[in-house]
């Protein structure tokens, strides 16, 4: 199928992606063709969906089952105070029609199970997790790789996050699968080990840092520039202001 032209409009919009070499009309066109779905309308997923929204991306999901609540907007920056009692969903919806009325945003106030996850995830092309509990990290990772969707996974805590990229269906330069998060994390540590951010606390720009990198993660994996997190695991450490880089492999 030919990719639809871009209008006046959208060239003036996107002027500075489509002077970049590297992304250029014909990945500005990618861009507009994308369906990206994004899980959790939260701290991570708040810039994720705004800066995919603002780059020109035609088509995001937002999953999230919950409320805006007051305790919310210290990092949930896609939501206001007007927004408190609204479904996270169609707040997120009534952000991003502010931000760029080109792009289309299909709403799904639910939560993700092993059950649901497969036949949405199969609608779209990639897929962001912002989520913030294990059994939607597994059950979103595990319907990725049955369906074949790149994901771009990321997780914070107090001052810390950490972002990569999962194509466990696809091998590397090596020949070798890809690994899973199944091979970065083969089980979720029991309950109550791992503080909630209610427990913890949590820096509110700290998931703008890795909402962005998630976000830059995605427009790589859309136009196909630069080399993804593939087997890398990207860390932050907001109080030394450093970040690292670790690399895994799947396990024989």
């Amino acid at each position: 199928m030919t990719p639809a032209a871009l209008t006046q409009d959208e060239i003036e919009r996107y002027a500075r992606h489509i002077v970049l070499p590297e992304i250029g009309g014909a990945g500005q066109q990618k861009l507009k063709q994308a369906r990206v779905l994004v899980i959790g309308a939260g701290g991570l997923g708040a810039p994720v969906l705004e800066y995919l929204a603002a780059a020109g991306v035609g088509t995001l999901g937002v999953v999230d089952d919950d409320t805006v609540s007051l305790s919310n907007l210290q990092r949930q920056v896609i939501h206001g105070t007007n927004n408190l009692g609204m479904l996270k969903t169609e707040s997120a919806k009534a952000a991003l029609a502010r931000i760029n009325p080109n792009t289309n945003v299909e709403t799904h106030s639910l939560r993700l199970t092993e059950d649901n996850a497969p036949a949405l995830i199969a609608r779209y092309d990639i897929v962001i997790d912002g989520s913030d509990n294990f059994e939607t990290r597994y059950a979103v990772a595990d319907a990725c790789a049955r369906e074949k969707r790149p994901l771009v996974h990321a997780a914070v805590g107090r001052f810390d996050g950490s972002v990569t990229v999962l194509k466990p269906f696809e091998v590397g330069k090596d020949g070798k699968p890809n690994p899973s998060y199944r091979d970065l994390f083969p089980e979720a540590p029991p309950p109550g080990l791992v503080p909630s951010c209610a427990e913890a606390g949590m820096v509110g720009a700290l998931t703008g840092v890795i909402g962005t990198l998630q976000a830059m993660e995605a427009i790589k994996l859309i136009t196909g520039i630069g080399e993804p997190l593939v087997g890398r695991l990207l860390l932050y450490d907001a109080l030394a202001a450093r970040f690292d880089t670790i690399r895994y492999k799947a396990r024989e």
